[in-house]
């Protein structure tokens, strides 16, 4: 049977635009909220959010074709070339046939869509640029990718709202599976802090509200909780079939064993109260790949800071796992980098790629008064030392979309590029 390996990583986020300095940060509990400067958002009653920074296009694109693509895929094609060299794969006109892209967006170019409307209202039909199109479909933060790259594999984008990046994943995954690849580069990217996106989520009572005090607004299980605090970013990662990665002596970060998707059918952003969508998401990903309840080290939560979210998620946690929920570290990457929304299960599974790597756990910060509905070990405040072989990978999106995914550490009779045997610290 065909294993997917992860080989390469890249990284765009608010607390860091290279994945050594994601990791640094995250380790530390550095949080990447601050007040907005996309937009004056003095009028708005929510004004902070975790925003990239210093982020220069053109260090990976053209400048002059950095001009005709949405942030959002400026992201991508960054985080695609940043985890090729990390991977030390070079896509070649022999290759190019066995490389796919699977990168998601929940957004994809909405704030470009809205900044053209502006123009329209404002100086006619004369004013919209002939690449508005192509900018804005969903698909170009894999297309244009693709482009940049000259793959000729697999090609998918899809939009699973907050789900998407997990899904790119895990779809990825199936490509290399079935044989249609011998490598994917997958992840999620999103770019939508715009005025009319961002007042949308605000008029829906999503987002935190805690203006004064940016930094300590987003805390996943904690009680005091309000909301969610708006992100961006992308991650991208290079999959590979085991046999590829050896056979060109890559390094191997970690394994996807596989995943699950299932859906609510309950309401367009609220969980099922009794998690059972969710729930049936975690044991299927398990049954997938075979694993028990008591084999799982670590889970790497959605999480989102939001009353409903967090004690749902939590309820699916004991529902599946058991007494073993209460020994099981639950980490939420967005008390750190904000819900990065499409990019979300990416971000994630970066950073379970990364505690596999390392043997540490990243913290859920700003955890200071415990909710009684949320009483399982979150890994408050401070990284700790913490052995995983596997990881459960969550992300929950609107409109009932649940996809987790299921990593492990390699254990193969390889060698990485450093001459270490795989799937040791």
């Amino acid at each position: 049977m065909t294993r997917v390996v992860i080989t390469g990583l890249g990284a765009i986020t608010p607390i860091g635009n290279d994945v050594d300095t994601f990791w640094k940060n995250m380790k530390a509990g550095v949080s990447g909220a601050d007040r907005i400067t996309a937009f004056d958002a003095s009028e708005y009653n929510i004004q902070i959010a975790c925003e990239v920074k210093d982020f220069d296009p053109t260090i990976w694109i053209d400048k002059r074709a950095a001009k005709r693509f949405a942030r959002s895929t400026q992201f991508a094609i960054a985080t695609t070339r940043q985890a090729l060299e990390d991977a030390q794969f070079e896509i070649t006109e022999e290759n190019s046939k066995r490389v796919g892209i699977v990168i998601n967006s929940g957004g994809g170019g909405l704030s470009v869509m809205e900044e053209a409307t502006e123009k329209l209202l404002n100086s006619g039909p004369r004013s919209i640029s002939p690449f508005l199109i192509t900018s804005i479909m969903m698909n170009a933060v894999s297309s244009m990718v693709s482009i940049e790259l000259g793959t000729m594999g697999p090609l998918n984008s899809s939009a699973l709202a907050c789900a998407s990046g997990n899904h790119a994943l895990l779809d990825a995954y199936h490509f290399i599976k079935r044989g249609e690849a011998d490598v994917v580069i997958s992840g999620g990217s999103e770019a939508t802090i715009s005025p009319v996106i961002f007042a949308s989520f605000a008029r829906m009572g999503a987002l935190s509200a805690k203006n004064m005090d940016p930094k300590r607004a987003s805390r996943p299980f904690d009680k005091d909780r309000d909301g969610f605090v708006f992100g961006e970013g992308a991650v991208a990662m290079v999959l590979e079939s085991e046999e590829h990665a050896r056979a060109r002596g890559a390094r191997i970060y970690g394994e996807i064993l596989g995943g699950s998707l299932t859906s609510d059918g309950h309401h367009v952003t609220a969980p099922k109260p009794d998690a059972s969508g969710s729930a049936e998401a975690l044991k299927r990903a398990l049954d997938y790949c075979g694993k028990k309840p008591e084999e799982v080290d670590a889970i790497f939560a959605h999480a989102t800071s939001t009353p409903l979210g967090d004690t749902a998620e939590t309820l699916a946690i004991k529902k599946v796992l058991g007494e073993r929920a209460f020994q099981i570290p639950v980490t939420g990457t967005k008390s750190q980098v904000g819900h990065m929304l499409g990019a979300a299960g990416a971000v994630s599974a970066l950073a379970a790629v990364k505690s596999i790597e390392e043997g540490i756990i990243c913290p859920t910060i700003n955890y200071e008064t415990p909710d009684p509905e949320c009483d399982l070990d979150y890994v408050p405040n401070e990284a700790r030392p913490h052995q995983i072989d596997l990881a459960l990978v969550n992300a929950f999106g609107f409109g009932g979309h649940n996809c987790v995914i299921t990593l492990g550490r390699y254990h193969g009779n390889g060698t990485n590029g450093n001459g270490k045997i795989n799937g040791t610290l």
